[in-house]
């Protein structure tokens, strides 16, 4: 098991802390770890976030039964998903609001044991093409940094890696100029073209690639 050392932020650091809202979700996957305290997972969630956006984002974070909760309501354009307890890794995410009700979805289907492709081609794409579930018709971003670890204490991710999706709803190859398949290290790519999930994936090559 990965070992995460935990501290408890400085208030000013993380305002306004409150487990208030269920988003959706379900028991933590991978193992029996629960979550982390409150204020460190708020530390972590805004990490994939540009900085200039992670004052007022909106954090979902994980409670004792493994379910998300909304741990501070943000006035920003963001939505910032914490680490899922009880794996051996460590991923953040942010997103624009608009994705909210698409990847709550995705959590709570995760949760019922849906994984894989019929997560998105029968259940997620079905809904939003029955109008049954909102996504936005233009482009909106989400940012990922995942790790082998968190420090709260040095507020610090070991083995950072940082990449970068564009959902563009219905996209294909010929609208948006790009490849349908991955076209090299770092080369931006679309994925799941044509679909209401379609997205433009950017990942930079690994120190290690």
């Amino acid at each position: 098991m990965t070992i995460r050392v935990y501290l408890m932020c400085a208030t000013l650091l993380c305002p306004g802390v409150a487990v208030a809202q269920m988003t959706g979700g379900g028991p933590a996957a991978g193992g029996d770890a629960g979550p982390a305290p409150v204020a460190d997972q708020m530390a972590a969630a805004v990490l994939a976030a540009p900085e200039t956006m992670r004052a007022d984002a909106t954090i979902v974070g994980w409670d004792a039964a493994g379910k998300t909760v909304i741990l501070r309501q943000g006035t920003g354009e963001l939505v910032c998903l914490s680490d899922r307890p009880g794996d051996t890794a460590f991923s953040v995410a942010c997103y624009h609001r608009d994705l909210e009700p698409y990847m709550a979805r995705g959590r709570q289907l995760t949760a019922e044991g849906v994984t894989g492709g019929n997560r998105n081609a029968e259940h997620r794409w079905k809904e939003v093409q029955e109008g049954t579930l909102a996504m936005p018709d233009g482009p909106r971003m989400l940012y990922v940094v995942s790790g082998t670890s968190f420090d709260a204490i040095a507020g610090t991710v070991t083995e950072p890696y940082e990449r970068w999706v564009l959902y563009w709803p219905n996209a294909t190859a010929e609208t948006v100029g790009l490849s349908a398949t991955p076209a090299g290290p770092g080369v931006p790519w679309l994925m799941d073209a044509g679909t209401p999930g379609a997205h433009v994936m950017i990942s930079p090559p690994r120190a290690r690639d």
